[in-house]
């Protein structure tokens, strides 16, 4: 077979995968599931795996630059522990570690819900590698959902950087994420970023594609961009509710949107409204 007829059957096998791509709908955003993870500074690298050690790299993160290393350490908490949770590197500036809900109850602690990087006042947590441990005063977080873009995919959503905007997810259990913040940089992919728990809500694997709807905006359209003000981040309510009744059960516990819940001297707390609060980090307290 002679050259030329070799390079027309690439082209027109090339030409024929080109056409079979169907493009991404207007407002699609790719999902990706964040697993537990750890971020370490320079020397926290080195006191967990040994003076001088850098990170090694198993597979490259769809972010540029970004990669999960071979590395992995053990999470411990006051009630348990995480094994080989994985680093990701390159190694940053300051160690972070990010958890879902649900392993912040089996390490028996409760992270705040933050932007990544954001770990001033956050929870404590102890670090266990190879060649010893660390104990950080501050770093534990479960991270708020957010989307990755570069400045051409913000211009094409209408979209700036730290805006709050909602993603709809269709499929056999469909949900949608309020307050999703938006990034923006050059050095971005455009993707979704949520944890385990999320995507255990919505059955979302790796990959799956939401809408992005900006507030205000109907029938799944983004809204126009003229005179928008970027919401901001929901504020939380510092008043705890005032339970009155004799029972607190879990269906009341479900109920109240505030995280505080005071309850009159003798009212009964079911075991069952215990566990939920404990699940969706409410405190409850008598009055004194």
């Amino acid at each position: 077979m002679d050259q030329q007829l070799i390079e027309r059957i690439v082209g027109e096998v090339l030409g024929q995968l080109s056409k079979d791509v169907s493009p991404m709908p207007a407002h699609a955003v790719p999902i990706a599931v964040s697993a537990r993870h750890v971020h370490l500074k320079p020397e926290h690298v080195e006191a967990l795996f040994g003076k001088g050690y850098e990170l090694t790299k198993r597979s490259d993160l769809s972010q540029p630059g970004q990669f999960a290393s071979n590395e992995t350490v053990v999470v411990a908490g006051p009630k348990g522990s995480i094994e080989r949770v994985r680093i990701l590197g390159p190694a940053r500036s300051l160690s972070q570690v990010e958890v879902s809900f649900t392993d912040a109850m089996k390490l028996g602690v409760k992270p705040p819900l933050r932007e990544s990087g954001d770990i001033e006042g956050s929870a404590g947590i102890t670090l266990i590698g190879p060649n010893g441990s660390i104990y950080l005063e501050e770093g534990l977080i479960v991270a708020q959902a957010h989307i990755h873009m570069a400045p051409g995919d913000a211009s094409r959503f209408g979209v700036q950087n730290g805006e709050y905007v909602t993603v709809e997810v269709d499929g056999i259990r469909p949900v949608s994420f309020r307050n999703v913040k938006i990034r923006v940089s050059e050095r971005y992919r455009l993707e979704m970023h949520i944890d385990t728990d999320e995507a255990n809500a919505g059955f979302i694997t790796q990959g799956t594609i939401g809408r992005l709807v900006k507030p205000g905006a109907e029938n799944g359209e983004t809204a126009r961009t003229e005179n928008h003000v970027p919401q901001s981040a929901p504020q939380p309510v510092n008043k705890p509710y005032e339970f009155k009744k004799k029972l607190l059960s879990n269906e009341d516990i479900r109920s109240i949107q505030e995280q505080d819940i005071l309850l009159e001297k003798g009212t009964i707390v079911t075991a069952l409204a215990k566990d939920t609060a404990r699940e969706l980090g409410k405190t409850i307290s008598f009055r004194k």
